[in-house]
């Protein structure tokens, strides 16, 4: 690597040209460096294999790999949003974070150990779960550093439950956890693409309560991309925003690869869509969670997490850019 003019060192990116064999080599995120190869990193690509919060079909413990492995084919220019992002700041692969698969409570700690870890360090983080119960540490160690945040929760379900068979940590109810804790900024709530039964009326009562609003997958079919993510820049405004995105939020047509299915979800043009629609919006991290490659088909599935991860990456590739360079790009 050599010094920018401005005395910058320059990102590594991942070696990309015509002749690259997309097949080969190590699967990190996109082709991107490994975080030891790398002297500082903006955005960190993190996995957190574990699924042991899961009320229905395990196996998104093996979602961070097929991720990598389905990205293998992403390309330096996202033309959607006019950013080179593995160009405009350095994104790093953090391998995984090894969490107790026996021991709930212990398993949140230490990914919100690991999670710290890599934020001291500058970077933002783009995790690839595992369940949706690696939310609530991850959501802890940013909002260390940002205050409350806004989230966007892109998912078929709520995730605001109180228990499950006593269980207080399970993917079913981080952020009522999140709530309960005074780390997330009650005025700039929301879901995105809910649907299907739930246990009673009372479920959405106490999630009004704790400050969420619910734009269905009904809503975004009817209202359309540009309508929803308007309403959801003006809910988020610029306070620092945490998204999350469980990818059952897609219909099962365009992701069986997932521990809960619900019919009638958004199509993943619907959610790229949409993710490209906040761009403007201050995003500090975010993760994508419950893919199960097991359940998935000609990795359908992983494919569409990974060109999410993409999107996401490129926002705050974007936002990061100017502070590196010392100029708008």
């Amino acid at each position: 690597m050599t010094a920018h003019p401005n005395g910058v060192t320059p990102p590594l990116p991942p070696t990309e040209t015509d002749r690259t064999l997309h097949f080969a080599g190590p699967a990190t995120f996109g082709r991107i460096p490994r975080i030891d190869q790398v002297e500082k990193t903006d955005i960190a690509v993190v996995g957190v294999p574990f699924d042991s919060g899961v009320t229905y079909r395990p196996g998104a413990r093996f979602g961070g790999n097929a991720i990598r492995e389905a990205s293998r084919t992403l390309r330096p220019y996202n033309p959607a949003q006019n950013v080179y992002p593995f160009h405009f700041s350095q994104v790093a692969d953090a391998g995984d974070i090894s969490a107790n698969p026996f021991d709930l409570n212990d398993a949140v700690e230490t990914i919100e150990a690991a999670a710290d870890d890599l934020i001291s360090s500058g970077a933002r983080l783009m995790t690839l779960g595992g369940d949706h119960t690696i939310a609530l540490p991850m959501l802890r160690a940013v909002a260390k550093k940002h205050g409350p945040l806004a989230v966007l929760h892109f998912d078929a379900h709520l995730d605001t439950w109180d228990d499950y068979f006593g269980q207080q940590y399970t993917h079913g109810m981080p952020f009522r956890r999140a709530v309960e804790e005074g780390i997330l900024d009650t005025s700039a709530l929301s879901h995105v693409g809910t649907r299907g039964p739930i246990y009673g009326k009372k479920d959405l009562d106490d999630d009004e309560k704790l400050g969420f609003g619910i734009v269905t997958s009904a809503d975004v079919m009817r209202r359309g991309v540009d309508e929803v993510a308007q309403q959801l820049r003006e809910r988020v405004g610029d306070r620092p925003l945490y998204i999350s995105i469980d990818i059952d939020v897609l219909d099962p047509a365009h992701a069986p690869g997932t521990g809960t299915p619900e019919a009638g979800g958004l199509t993943s043009r619907e959610l790229l869509e949409i993710l490209r629609g906040l761009a403007d919006c201050h995003l500090v991290s975010a993760d994508i969670v419950e893919v199960a490659p097991a359940y998935d088909h000609a990795d359908i599935t992983s494919v569409a997490a990974s060109h999410a991860a993409y999107e996401l990456i490129s926002i705050m590739s974007k936002q990061i850019a100017p502070v590196r360079w010392g100029a708008t790009q």
